[in-house]
């Protein structure tokens, strides 16, 4: 099968924990993270063309073509490559924009990892990596594709394997900006940094959550309707909330007792990205560095 017949998944994540302990003097803020993959997914086919113009052929709604993401990642990669390429690209949206999950990061990343195989480009997820940074700091996680403990904006990456659960995420019906969160007079920009194993043991606070919780009411319901059967907690600045069960059945359970006016799914935690793993089918492992 050719790469361009199939959809690419583009996976949504979580931040398991996230604490802003510190900012730059260029204003952007230090963190520390965990990112674990979920199953949801965008998909993403790309067409070759005949010229070197890269057209989005399904237009996001709200979204012009100089804030998609994937088709900076693609006019990125061509630019810094030399490439003469061009690429239609079709985005099947799944995941909702404003919500934490990471979509706009995640399209950037399955364009530029792609593209890369179908422009014949050979560059090392390093690379690519480096290139996605400069479209947003969640882009090389999707890069690499595994789960991680994350410092400095969220770039500085260390692998590792946390817990593999059963997720139940709700999606309020607000879009939450990232930027405004972090312009906030009122975010905590100096919590006290943790360690991997204090992680483990429990730690998974945010510090955006509650500031989030006080200034968006569908995240604050969300919330509370959660802490009936398990801790809610946000996902990046949100707007979605998640909690955490150990096995699908009791996910499900929960998620069977939503409220009509509430949307939510339930998916598995993944420490492996869905598009590494169809990579690996169709083209080959993906390099680990």
């Amino acid at each position: 099968m050719n790469i361009t017949d199939i959809f690419w998944p583009a996976p949504a994540k979580l931040n398991l924990m996230l604490r802003v302990v510190g900012q730059c003097s260029d204003g952007y803020h230090l963190l520390q993270t965990v990112f674990q993959f979920l199953a949801q997914s965008d998909l993403i086919r790309f067409q070759p063309r005949t010229d070197d113009a890269i057209h989005c052929v399904t237009p996001l709604t709200g979204v012009e073509d100089n804030k998609n993401l994937a088709i900076l990642a693609a006019q990125l990669l061509q630019k810094e490559s030399n490439c003469r390429q061009g690429v239609d690209i079709q985005i099947v949206k799944n995941l909702p924009m404003g919500s934490g999950l990471g979509g706009g990061s995640s399209n950037a990343a399955t364009t530029l990892v792609v593209l890369n195989k179908l422009w014949g480009l050979d560059l090392g997820p390093s690379k690519l990596a480096e290139l996605g940074l400069q479209l947003g700091a969640d882009v090389p996680v999707f890069i690499h594709g595994r789960a991680a403990w994350a410092e400095g904006v969220g770039e500085k990456l260390q692998f590792f394997e946390p817990r593999e659960s059963w997720y139940l995420v709700l999606v309020p019906a607000c879009h939450v900006s990232t930027a405004e969160i972090f312009c906030d007079s009122e975010l905590t920009r100096d919590a006290e940094p943790i360690t991997i194993r204090d992680f483990s043991a429990g730690e998974t606070a945010n510090t955006c959550q509650s500031l989030v919780a006080h200034r968006y009411p569908e995240v604050s319901q969300a919330l509370s309707w959660l802490e009936q059967f398990a801790e809610g907690r946000l996902t990046g600045t949100g707007a979605c909330v998640f909690a955490e069960f150990a096995s699908q059945q009791q996910a499900m359970q929960v998620l069977g007792k939503l409220p009509a006016d509430m949307k939510g799914f339930v998916s598995p935690g993944l420490n492996r990205s869905p598009l590494h793993t169809q990579l690996e089918q169709f083209i080959g492992a993906w390099p680990s560095g």
